[in-house]
């Protein structure tokens, strides 16, 4: 069992930047592969970016290669995400979410085990 909080959503212009993080419960925080997703109003959920248990692999959405970087500090229990270059079209509510059982390549899909209630990101033009 997990419980996580995201928190440093917000309101920034086009070009501008925002650092996520994402806190979490309990002391398996490194047995979990991490990730962002997010949705924006009348779409899907979707991946952002995952990173795995010992931090050393990552996944990154292409629309957001390039221009977000996942990072985690287990000793800390958090897990960010740095969002550079924003766009308005990455405004959305993000997510984090852990996955305790998983292969790593499935983290590029939904069916985490464990959310937190979201953050909004909002990119104005």
């Amino acid at each position: 069992q997990v419980q996580l909080i995201e928190s440093g959503g917000g309101l920034v212009q086009a070009g501008g930047s925002l650092r996520l993080s994402c806190g979490a419960s309990g002391r398996t925080f490194r047995s979990y592969n991490m990730g962002w997703f997010r949705q924006a109003p009348g779409k899907e959920r979707e991946f952002v970016a995952a990173i795995s248990r010992s931090g050393s692999s990552t996944y990154y959405a292409d629309s957001v290669k390039g221009r977000f970087t996942i990072s985690r500090d287990n000793p800390k229990n958090t897990v960010d995400l740095q969002m550079n270059s924003l766009k308005p079209e990455d405004t959305a509510v993000y997510y984090c979410a852990a996955d305790p059982a998983r292969p790593w390549p499935d983290v590029r899909t939904i069916e985490y085990a464990y959310w937190g209630q979201g953050t909004q990101v909002t990119v104005s033009s």
